[in-house]
């Protein structure tokens, strides 16, 4: 799963940005891999411990960060038969303001809402971790 683009953003991506947030990612015990990966546009693929979520889940967070501080952050969680995404984006696009998010459970297009995101990496990092904690809350809630 790559974080799909509606509207690319006219920027490179910033290797040495998605490098920095790896290295971060690796020290995190909620993490279980951080890995660059090389398909068509280089992105960051993390892979969340299961020890954190109840039930058989799997999730993953993928980031492409631009030169230009564009950028698409993209949550997953897979169960046997339904998933759950969200995703956080700053891009030029035609049906949103730049800043964005793609409200859960679907993430689509048709629900996107305007954002305002923080200008730096780790302060977006923080941002949807944050979120991604919260979400994990309400799943051991609901148990």
């Amino acid at each position: 799963m790559v974080p799909m683009d509606d509207g690319a953003s006219p920027a490179p991506i910033d290797r040495s940005v998605l490098e920095r947030m790896q290295s971060r990612f690796v020290g995190s015990r909620m993490v279980e891999s951080a890995e660059l990966v090389e398909e068509r546009n280089l992105y960051l693929r993390v892979e969340l411990s299961r020890e954190y979520y109840p039930g058989e889940v799997s999730a993953r967070f993928e980031i492409r960060w631009y030169r230009n501080d564009d950028f698409n952050a993209h949550y997953q969680e897979e169960r046997r038969e339904t998933s759950w995404k969200c995703r956080w984006d700053r891009h030029p696009n035609a049906h949103n303001s730049r800043d964005h998010f793609h409200p859960p459970p679907t993430a689509s297009r048709t629900d996107a809402e305007d954002a305002q995101w923080p200008p730096d990496h780790r302060d977006v990092s923080r941002l949807a971790f944050g979120r991604i904690e919260k979400r994990i809350e309400t799943l051991w809630e609901r148990r």
